[in-house]
């Protein structure tokens, strides 16, 4: 365990990230989840991360409360991804140790977290699976 503490996101973040565009709408964000199985994309605007968008996003749309009127389903998925995503979004960077991951993934529920360079360009994405590996690597060692 004490090899973890060392450890960095540099070693075991995902580095070929698929992104998003703002103009993409939920019908087609949704497929992509169902085929790449993620929980979050990161949303780029002329190669700069504007936000990132979740499947907890999607869901968002459909929370009503008794005094709204209920849209159709094919009016909420026509939406687009910047009318859904955060725009406001926490991120590390490849030299942010792990043991700070796992503390910000605890402290803000979140499943993964976008990894941006020091010019603030994005580089890959850290997910829980990958804390998790680096957890399993380093006890064995």
């Amino acid at each position: 365990m004490y090899q973890f503490l060392e450890q960095t996101v540099d070693g075991y973040m995902t580095r070929n990230v698929k992104t998003v565009q703002r103009g993409l709408d939920l019908f087609q964000l949704s497929e992509m989840f169902e085929t790449d199985d993620f929980n979050s994309y990161p949303v780029e605007d002329d190669g700069q991360v504007v936000g990132i968008v979740t499947k907890f996003d999607i869901l968002k749309c459909f929370a009503f409360t008794p005094s709204q009127m209920l849209p159709r389903y094919d009016d909420l998925m026509s939406r687009k991804i910047g009318d859904v995503m955060t725009p406001e979004f926490i991120y590390v960077s490849p030299d942010t140790r792990l043991t700070r991951v796992l503390q910000i993934m605890v402290e803000h529920r979140i499943r993964s977290i976008i990894v941006l360079d020091g010019i603030e360009k994005l580089v890959g994405i850290i997910a829980r699976e990958d804390v998790i590996a680096a957890l399993k690597a380093t006890a064995r060692e």
